[in-house]
């Protein structure tokens, strides 16, 4: 569906967006999130509420504050986060053995979304009570994360990654920097990561990146990027999955890095992309994060196609066979994140 804002097709990204536009369609996005809360603080549509919840509620929430809401703020969005990180804080949603993927059946998947969304959220708490409980539950989040990276692996190419189950023997990108971004965010939040861990992640983000490498271990393909496991193919989205996290660890001008900036420049999104949004918000980050055209170009693509596809209701939905069933909060709160790059409310994205 068309949205009021639509002013180029489908396919299309214009050259220059309005700010003005961009402040509409990101506040009646927000104002989806809100109506979309449940009684019980989780944020999700109600038919769904057993499909993934908890890790959808964490991405509402950090939807709604990279676009500047706080749950200390005296406005509806500030009830709504208030209500959703209470929440999160429940003992049979985030309980004591630190797994918080159990719940809603999210698994690994799940529990990096919500432990990154702990970790970003220290120090928006509504009080100084709150924002212990989220300290805690934040460290036991990256514990757990931490024991399961040590699990013994199968093949010496998963070393340092992570997949669905904490016992996983295995390991995939897309789990994998979910993982990788919340110990990123929680050693930024004074948290205990112990350096190793965030090496080894790190490698095994290399050994994702297709292309040969030569006796130093250097790539040999200037314009590739990140396949879903070590030998697969680039795509879409995880080769923005990579570009942000190689760049959240330090590393702006990896060759990786750049390889993957040149490959994403020439194969851009457009609107029926496979895993269009879980990409855009990877790719909007990351590119941002590059600056200069490669930034400018971005921007402009994702605006125009995120604002031409907007529903009537603020909310965005799923164009193709990999995230039409996933829902609108889920669709709605990476759109926002995607459109969240000028400001960098987020601590994560701000070094």
């Amino acid at each position: 569906a068309i949205g009021p804002w639509s002013f180029c097709s489908a396919a299309e990204a214009p050259l220059a967006i309005r700010p003005d536009r961009v402040d509409a369609v990101v506040k009646a996005g927000a104002g989806f999130l809100v109506r979309a809360q449940l009684p019980d603080g989780m944020i999700q549509e109600q038919d769904k509420r057993e499909n993934h919840g908890v890790a959808m509620t964490a991405l509402a929430l950090m939807g709604l504050a990279s676009v500047g809401h706080q749950p200390a703020d005296k406005t509806t969005e500030g009830e709504a986060m208030r209500k959703a990180v209470a929440f999160l804080l429940r003992t049979d949603v985030t309980p004591a053995n630190g797994y918080y993927g159990q719940r809603d059946g999210s698994r690994m998947y799940g529990h990096g979304i919500v432990t990154l969304a702990l970790t970003e959220l220290l120090g928006m708490g509504a009080d100084k009570a709150q924002d212990g409980f989220l300290r805690e539950r934040a460290q036991r989040g990256v514990n757990l994360i931490l024991a399961a990276q040590r699990v013994k692996k199968h093949d010496p190419r998963f070393i340092g990654g992570w997949r669905y189950a904490p016992d996983a023997g295995d390991a995939d990108l897309s789990v994998t920097v979910w993982q990788l971004l919340a110990l990123r965010s929680a050693k930024n939040a004074g948290l205990v990561v112990p350096k190793e861990a965030i090496d080894a992640a790190v490698g095994y983000l290399r050994r994702s990146y297709r292309s040969p490498r030569d006796a130093q271990g250097r790539i040999r393909d200037p314009k590739s990027a990140f396949g879903y496991v070590p030998g697969q193919p680039p795509a879409y989205a995880m080769a923005a999955a990579g570009l942000l996290a190689m760049q959240v660890c330090g590393l702006h001008d990896a060759p990786e890095v750049l390889g993957a900036t040149d490959w994403l420049r020439a194969a851009p999104p457009v609107w029926e992309t496979s895993w269009f949004f879980y990409g855009t918000y990877y790719y909007a980050q990351g590119m941002g994060k590059r600056g200069g055209d490669a930034a400018r170009e971005a921007r402009e693509r994702v605006e125009g196609l995120l604002l031409a596809n907007q529903r009537p209701d603020g909310s965005w939905e799923g164009a193709d066979g990999s995230e039409g069933g996933q829902g609108r909060v889920y669709c709605t709160a990476l759109a926002l994140l995607s459109l969240s790059v000028r400001h960098h409310y987020l601590p994560i994205y701000q070094d």
